[in-house]
């Protein structure tokens, strides 16, 4: 499936997007000697902080014990990213702590690697029972019709993209998770600036999946300053990442 909308100033191939991602990942749990760090993919993330992280954590910085590793569950894990997240993330915290998930049936390779479940991001009950049955404690969101799909079947795209991240949002906020939600290229227009285009800019997507991923960003930064009211410290949590320069 293509997951860069056909307005976007600039692509990647899917090979190079999977390798940038995956650069990025391997971040996870190292702390860079200057105490920062620098987003490499060239796409924009969205990622909500939950009430329970301290004032001075940080996913990549975060040290976890044997004993107190996250609890990790990925929606839509079938689709381009989710597959080569969980391997990761079970190299770091343990196979049987991370569960994919997904609408379809996975190939065998990918359900005998490790845990893997039934979810419907659309059936907000059954998505509660899994939060509650396997003490999820981080999220992560890949569910989501993409652009080509998505403009063949829109009403099926609004419910998925947007009914299904309201159900994401509403347990995250209902049992304390820590949320992530990947944003795209495609949140921007044929009007948005280029070379490079910043994140505070004209956004306006002429196709349904870049138009919820534009709706999911703005979820985000309301969802933050109402019910979550993180310090200042932790603004990056639940921002959109900077694409790298002359990335739009």
């Amino acid at each position: 499936m293509q997951e860069w909308s056909a307005e976007a100033p600039s692509r990647l191939t899917v090979f190079e997007k999977k390798m940038l991602f995956i650069r990025m990942l391997r971040q996870v749990g190292q702390s860079p000697a200057c105490g920062c760090w620098t987003p490499v993919l060239p796409v924009r993330f969205l990622g909500i902080s939950p009430r329970q992280i301290p004032a001075d954590a940080n996913f990549h910085s975060a040290s976890f014990s044997d004993t107190d590793h996250p609890r990790v569950l990925i929606t839509g894990g079938l689709g381009q990213l989710g597959v080569g997240l969980a391997n990761l993330l079970r190299k770091r915290f343990g196979k049987d702590n991370v569960i994919l998930s997904d609408i379809r049936k996975p190939p065998d390779h990918v359900f005998h690697s490790g845990p893997f479940i039934y979810s419907d991001i659309l059936d907000y009950k059954n998505l509660r029972e899994i939060v509650v049955n396997n003490r999820i404690t981080w999220l992560f969101h890949y569910s989501a019709l993409l652009s080509a799909i998505g403009e063949a079947n829109v009403s099926l795209a609004r419910a998925v993209n947007i009914t299904g991240l309201h159900n994401i949002l509403d347990v995250a906020a209902e049992h304390n998770l820590r949320l992530f939600v990947p944003s795209t290229i495609g949140a921007f227009g044929p009007t948005s600036p280029r070379n490079p285009t910043p994140d505070l800019c004209i956004q306006r997507p002429r196709t349904i999946y870049g138009v919820s991923k534009v709706h999911a960003e703005l979820m985000g930064e309301t969802m933050q300053s109402r019910f979550f009211m993180m310090p200042q410290s932790m603004a990056n949590s639940s921002a959109t990442w900077k694409p790298a320069q002359g990335c739009p």
